[in-house]
């Protein structure tokens, strides 16, 4: 093989259908290429098969190749200098036999015209033809002639042969597709899809089986599958995986949506329908057919409403259609939707969408597989970890991953030349795209908030409170192999409870941050509605949402404002005790709806063996975190009912203190960190006077020093001195007292002791 920078020019008009390659001489010479040997000639546009022969006017650095033979890339090939040109020399060999694929022009031609005939007109096109595996042969653009490519689809070669279809050659034409069919199932090129390897297989045995083995589903007594239903989240990647699937099979595929089939006038939409099934039943004569309706929620809803009579009408026909589907496995109905619920029942009974397949929100190792898959054909810097990215963005499906790598290229191109040729994605541009971008499931959840990320080092003080989180919390999510050695589960819930302003809010953002988990704060706005039910409901589907994105934090702010107790009510039916006895049900654990199931199922241990060490470790990681841990916050423990403070539920009670003497210096270097303090301030005098201080009482002392510091210097003020901060402890006062911090000491005795 050799490579050379050579120009491509256009083929000459009496070069066309001769398979002929017109080089320089010396270039020829140094091949060692004799009159009419065969020649491979890649370029980055394609790969094409062509016979040597000199150039008439012996010019060096040109290349006119025709492209009859062609073994991929464009038909047309490229013009103009190609540095990356690589030539072969082919050994030829005769061949003896060869099977092939006709494409024809339409599908009258196909009936109309008889299998001698085409038989004669291959022979005739592939006479004296170089060819190989797989390559595609192009006929000449003739009215009379049928044929417009011929695909060998075996040829008995060895590697570095080509093979010279002679006149003794046996042509066996083992399939005719016209050419609409081969187009749209081997023209494009395969998309590629991740995290979703064994719902690909599963979804490519009922399609490929019934296709390959009719006889054998005939034998069996079995019946093929009409219908196949696709649930999962936007974006998780179902229309790709379902062109995917059509690829591999080599099926053709028509699409169907709703916009495309509704009509003005009555009776358009049914009648648009039966000719997406038509047409369907047409291709199923050439090959195996896949029909695919995308979102067919929109086409298909629930009937018996009093306005959708023309909905009802079509449902109505999609389900006439569907039944009258032949049983031969030539054609497969795949639907795709994301609302499983709001579907007519009719539709999912056997007999018409026969399985289901259930496509979760990905995975850790799922989301590593399509991080790896995304950033194969982008260059990435070694400082990025995937793994970690894959950490990172719980929650996040397919599309999403996308456009976070999308998003960290973009940073790339703003942090250096656009001319640069060796621009790389780091680390740091993924981190700054996570800023930007967020989980499409979280648009429309109910209680997001877009959290500052806090680290621990800026909480100042309640070091024992600290670990006591980072032990229930943390640790279980970060090492779940210790825990499951011991025998442990990290808690169902924790309280957070304590006087007001003393960091239990910034704690909680300071464990997700540190977690890269999915967080999902509701305040008592969120929830109470005017409408009876609707509280109830929107809690479940608060737990909904996080069940689909675990592992997830579920943080309650102010309990005690959204859930009263049943002891102090008077009535016992408020809206609070019934969001209190939904709250006791979902800590106790309920069932999965199908569209919050998580990826796929755990592999049986037989396949486990073909894992590597690391991705057993994630997948168990994975395993172990899938549940949704609850933090609640509260001032008035002893508003809330017992029974959510029983083990199993809150099981874990943390009492935040008011900061001592040296957690109050540590808030106050915190908070002072951007202040520019003069030399005589004396942080340690001042946490000695700041005595029943909360951390939010020390972050106004401070912003009250500083604004005093303007004040008397004016606008050119450059130090905070330490008068400032004594006038200031004359006008911020404390807001705790003696008598709430003795009752949340009793409080948190009588936990002890009970």
């Amino acid at each position: 093989m050799q490579e050379a920078a050579l120009k491509l020019l256009p083929v000459d008009l009496r070069d066309e259908g001769t398979q002929r390659c017109r080089l320089g001489p010396t270039m020829l010479s140094s091949l060692g290429a004799r009159l009419g040997v065969p020649l491979r000639i890649s370029v980055p546009g394609g790969r094409w098969l062509c016979a040597a022969w000199p150039r008439e006017d012996r010019a060096e650095g040109l290349l006119q190749a025709d492209t009859k033979c062609r073994e991929g890339g464009d038909e047309e090939g490229g013009i103009g200098v190609v540095a990356g040109t690589r030539l072969q020399l082919l050994r030829p060999h005769r061949l003896e036999k060869a099977a092939v694929r006709v494409v024809v022009k339409n599908a009258e031609l196909k009936k109309s015209t008889p299998r001698a005939v085409l038989q004669e007109t291959v022979k005739e096109l592939l006479r004296n033809v170089y060819v190989s595996p797989c390559c595609v042969v192009s006929a000449a653009p003739n009215v009379e002639n049928p044929v417009v490519y011929v695909e060998m689809l075996s040829a008995e070669l060895l590697e570095g042969e080509a093979g010279l279809v002679t006149p003794q050659t046996s042509v066996k034409i083992k399939e005719v597709v016209t050419l609409e069919w081969y187009k749209r199932v081997w023209g494009n090129m395969k998309p590629s899809v991740a995290g979703l390897d064994d719902v690909r297989r599963r979804l490519k045995e009922m399609i490929d089986l019934p296709f390959r083995f009719p006889k054998a589903f005939k034998k069996l007594g079995l019946s093929v599958p009409n219908g196949v239903l696709l649930i999962g989240p936007p974006g998780v990647g179902k229309t790709l995986l379902v062109k995917t699937v059509v690829k591999e099979v080599g099926a053709y595929l028509v699409c169907i949506s709703g916009p495309t089939l509704y009509g003005s006038r009555p009776g358009e939409s049914e009648e648009n329908l039966r000719k997406a099934f038509e047409k369907g039943r047409e291709m199923s004569h050439e090959g195996p057919t896949v029909l695919f309706i995308d979102e067919i929620d929109s086409l298909c809803p629930k009937r018996g409403g009093s306005n959708n009579a023309p909905e009802d009408r079509v449902v109505a026909q999609l389900l006439t259609l569907l039944d009258g589907v032949n049983g031969e496995g030539k054609m497969v109905i795949i639907a795709a939707t994301n609302r499983p619920d709001a579907l007519d029942p009719a539709l999912r009974r056997p007999g018409r969408f026969d399985r289901e397949v259930v496509i979760g929100t990905p995975t850790l190792t799922q989301r590593r597989s399509i991080l790896q898959l995304l950033t194969s054909s982008m260059p990435i810097s070694t400082d990025v970890d995937l793994v970690k990215l894959a950490e990172m963005t719980t929650g996040y499906v397919g599309a999403d991953l996308t456009a976070l790598c999308r998003e960290a290229a973009m940073q790339a191109m703003f942090h250096s030349s656009l001319d640069s040729s060796e621009m790389m994605i780091s680390m740091a541009d993924f981190q700054e795209a996570f800023i930007k971008i967020q989980p499409s499931s979280y648009r429309s959840a109910i209680g997001l908030t877009e959290c500052k990320p806090v680290p621990w080092e800026q909480i100042g003080g309640l070091e024992d409170v600290k670990f006591k989180l980072k032990q229930s919390i943390e640790w279980p999510m970060k090492f779940p192999q210790a825990f499951a050695r011991m025998g442990l589960s990290h808690p169902k819930g924790i309280l957070l409870y304590g006087p007001s302003g003393c960091a239990k809010t910034t704690l909680v953002k300071a464990v997700v941050t540190s977690c890269h988990c999915s967080f999902i704060s509701v305040s008592g706005a969120d929830l109470f509605s005017p409408y009876v039910g609707d509280s109830e409901k929107l809690l479940s589907q608060v737990f909904r949402q996080a069940r689909a994105n675990t592992p997830a934090i579920i943080f309650l702010d102010e309990i005690d404002s959204i859930l009263g107790s049943r002891s102090h009510s008077r009535t016992g039916h408020g809206v609070s005790e019934r969001v209190l006895s939904v709250l006791l049900n979902e800590l106790d654990g309920i069932g999965l709806k199908v569209t919050e199931r998580r990826g796929s199922k755990l592999q049986l241990e037989g396949q486990c063996q073909e894992q590597t060490d690391e991705e057993r470790k994630l997948e168990f990681q994975e395993t172990l975190n899938k549940d949704v841990m609850v933090v609640a916050a509260t001032n008035r423990p002893d508003m809330l009912d017992d029974a959510l403070l029983r083990p199993g539920r809150l099981d874990k009670m943390i009492y935040i203190p008011p900061p001592d003497l040296k957690g109050r210096l540590s808030i106050l270097k915190i908070c002072t960190e951007k202040i520019p303090l003069d030399i005589g301030v004396s942080l340690e005098d001042v946490a000695a006077l700041t005595d029943l201080f909360s951390g939010a009482d020390i972050e106004n002392l401070c912003k009250e020093a500083a604004l005093l510091a303007l004040q008397e210097n004016g606008l050119e003020a450059t130090a905070v001195k330490h008068e400032h901060f004594v006038k200031s402890l004359r006008t911020v006062k404390p807001s705790l007292n003696i008598e709430d911090l003795e009752f949340y000491e009793k409080f948190y005795n009588r936990e002890l002791a009970s």
